[in-house]
């Protein structure tokens, strides 16, 4: 049984026999309209077409489908309810109607930042408002994706950090490059943006925008209004925030004479700027910054807006950017990203004092992988294997304390013959149906990972641009990605 755009809701559906394919694709169809009129500065169509897909059957489903199967599905809000039947999932997006909607507060908990003395704020709505936001958003993209900054890689879809450290390394690796970089931070971004700046600004729904921004939130039981800010945990939040932020790059670029080698790269609330002169960065660049900003209630953040030479290197999203003697530049992992990931193995391999090896090294797999592949596109072996080294001796300390008794011939045995003499392994003996087999867990090295070079995306791409679709294709089926020289 299929779902088409416009169509009345259904609550006969089974979600499993749902065509998603066909639903997809009637949502794209719309939000493409959406992105052509806002390129031809039809905003009335734009909001008549935003007005047909947050009405629409098949956005309604998309957005609970969204929302059932994002990281957070698992998290109820203030009301405790979550959507796990097919039958709750149909009713829900039944019930997604404007008429008659009143968001309830979110619920507000802390999660732990990089410096563990601080925390960061995380506003949870329920179920139902992360379906509605979610709605919205769809109608919200396109015009989003059409209106953002050039060189914004945050919170976007087909861009990740590679693509913004591989503008970085575009900006700065020339001969004649720019060797002065405004390295920016925007204090609290989320919780200080302007609820009047949006409203007045953000081309959606501004009754629905309105509700979302004073939902309000509950700490320890008690009511708090919000008067500023986008809640850190809503899935509307990110577009609004970037698209606060847009038009900065334009701004900088306007505030200096040209050629004056400045560039700019965003990610999210994080970004950089480059010049030919420190001058330029103070005197033109920075002020140009904080009167945008100002407009939109953000400050810069006065402990983290430095201004650096690209000799003394910077760091940017977790990873080093500097040119050396030899008029190179290169990228390499942060030490701060390596000290942490130094710490998550000690603090995985504390928590595992009595674990099997089997789970150990399940556990220590995933860090692995995921650290590991954060940066395969830089220069990073050299890294790679310090790390390995560490790893291998905080695994042979980990295995005196798990068997204080044995000796060194014995550990040697047990869990590095199986792979070879530089792998550690543990053998377990499982049931297969009725046999019993011996399977293999193996520790995977960082060194494993092969290097290779990021394939940054165009600056200009649309995915909501029909004539963009090929490109598109193309990376995906390439991957972006080709081995490095």
């Amino acid at each position: 049984m299929t779902a088409k755009a416009g169509a009345s809701s259904d609550t006969s559906l089974n979600w499993d026999q749902i065509d998603w394919k066909q639903v997809t694709g009637e949502v794209r169809r719309l939000q493409m309209r959406i992105a052509q009129a806002v390129l031809r500065k039809r905003w009335g169509k734009v909001k008549s077409l935003q007005w047909l897909l947050t009405h629409s059957w098949s956005a309604r489903l998309l957005a609970v489908k969204r929302v059932t199967t994002s990281k957070g599905r698992n998290t109820p809000g203030v009301d405790g309810v979550i959507w796990r039947s097919s039958r709750q999932k149909i009713r829900a997006a039944a019930e997604l109607r404007r008429h008659g909607y009143k968001p309830q507060p979110l619920r507000r908990v802390y999660i732990p930042k990089r410096d563990p003395r601080k925390k960061r704020p995380l506003s949870i709505p329920t179920m139902r408002d992360r379906a509605m936001q979610t709605l919205y958003l769809l109608s919200l993209l396109p015009v989003a994706e059409t209106l953002a900054d050039t060189n914004s890689y945050g919170f976007r879809e087909y861009r990740s950090c590679a693509d913004a450290i591989q503008q970085c390394f575009t900006c700065l690796s020339g001969h004649y490059s720019a060797e002065h970089i405004l390295e920016g931070d925007i204090k609290a971004c989320f919780d200080m943006i302007s609820h009047e700046w949006l409203l007045k600004n953000i081309p959606v729904d501004k009754v629905m925008l309105a509700k979302f921004l004073k939902a309000g939130y509950i700490e320890q039981g008690k009511f708090f209004d919000t008067r500023d800010g986008t809640p850190q945990g809503g899935s509307i939040s990110p577009v609004l925030a970037n698209m606060t932020l847009d038009g900065m790059e334009r701004v900088i670029k306007q505030s200096v004479p040209r050629r004056s080698k400045v560039n700019f790269v965003r990610f999210a609330d994080d970004f950089i700027v480059t010049a030919k002169s420190e001058e330029l960065l103070r005197n033109n660049i920075i002020p140009a910054i904080t009167s945008f900003l100002q407009e939109r209630g953000l400050v810069l953040s006065s402990s983290k807006t430095v201004i650096t030479n690209i000799k003394n290197g910077f760091d940017f999203l977790g990873q080093h950017i500097r040119k050396y003697r030899d008029n190179k530049v290169r990228i390499t992992p942060s030490r701060n990203s390596i000290k942490r990931m130094k710490e998550n193995i000690r603090q995985t391999l504390k928590r595992a004092r009595g674990w099997p090896a089997k789970n150990l090294i399940t556990a220590m797999n995933s860090r692995i992988r995921g650290w590991a592949n954060y940066h395969r596109r830089i220069v990073a072996k050299k890294t790679f294997n310090k790390l390995d080294f560490f790893m291998d001796q905080s695994i042979w300390r980990w295995l005196r304390r798990h068997h204080p008794n044995k000796s060194r011939k014995w550990l040697v045995k047990k869990y590095w013959t199986v792979c070879g003499p530089s792998t550690f392994t543990a053998t377990v003996k499982e049931k297969k149906g009725e046999k019993q087999v011996f399977r293999v867990y193996r520790l995977q090295k960082f060194s494993s990972t092969v290097i290779k070079r990021h394939v940054k995306i165009r600056g200009d791409t649309n995915p909501y641009n029909p004539a963009d679709a090929n490109y598109l294709d193309t990376r995906r089926s390439k991957s972006c990605l080709r081995p490095t020289q």
